[in-house]
């Protein structure tokens, strides 16, 4: 019997590759439990609580992400991870996953004071995925679906990395996820 994408989260969850974050000072799954919460917090919408848990999923889909990361790639965790959102779930929690790396470059570009808030991490990754956008491409990023969504996402992000906080346990979200899943 195949899989409910509940079981397929947990399944990815629980992988090794789950303890790393990429230079962060947090692990993965646990940064992600953490971008969930500060979304439910916030009052954002159910979709957004889903794409706020998964937005980083797409590092657990990457081969060797580490290894990537450490010699200087990017790996397009951000399209990665949308592409296997979106075959899950509606565009309302694919598109904010696939735009919240694009909504860390906007924000930087428009706000000097948002670069010194980002770790180290990432503002080395900042650097791999393309840096500060032109006035040019931050008015386009604006005019997509899902931008305000993104940046909203990208805040919770850059929020969520808090070693050892206390989080929701994956098991809390099961409901909400399994509400919008389209093998359901």
């Amino acid at each position: 019997m195949a899989l409910s994408t509940y079981q397929e989260i947990e399944e990815l969850f629980t992988t090794g590759i789950s303890e790393e974050y990429l230079g962060e000072d947090v692990k993965l799954v646990e940064h992600m439990l953490q971008c969930a919460d500060l979304a439910r917090e916030s009052g954002a919408s159910d979709e957004l609580i889903v794409a706020a848990l998964l937005h980083d999923i797409g590092h657990l889909l990457v081969d060797d992400a580490v290894t990537s990361h450490n010699e200087g790639h990017d790996a397009h965790h951000d399209i990665v991870g949308a592409q296997w959102v979106a075959e899950r779930f509606p565009e309302s929690i694919s598109e904010p996953v696939r735009l919240h790396v694009a909504a860390k470059r906007y924000l930087v570009s428009i706000d000097p004071a948002y670069r010194a808030k980002l770790s180290e991490a990432s503002i080395h990754t900042l650097n791999l995925q393309g840096g500060e956008m032109t006035a040019a491409e931050c008015e386009e990023f604006l005019a997509i679906p899902g931008a305000k969504e993104g940046i909203s996402l990208r805040i919770w992000d850059d929020l969520g990395k808090v070693r050892d906080k206390p989080t929701s346990k994956l098991a809390d979200f099961k409901a909400v996820v399994s509400r919008f899943d389209a093998h359901n």
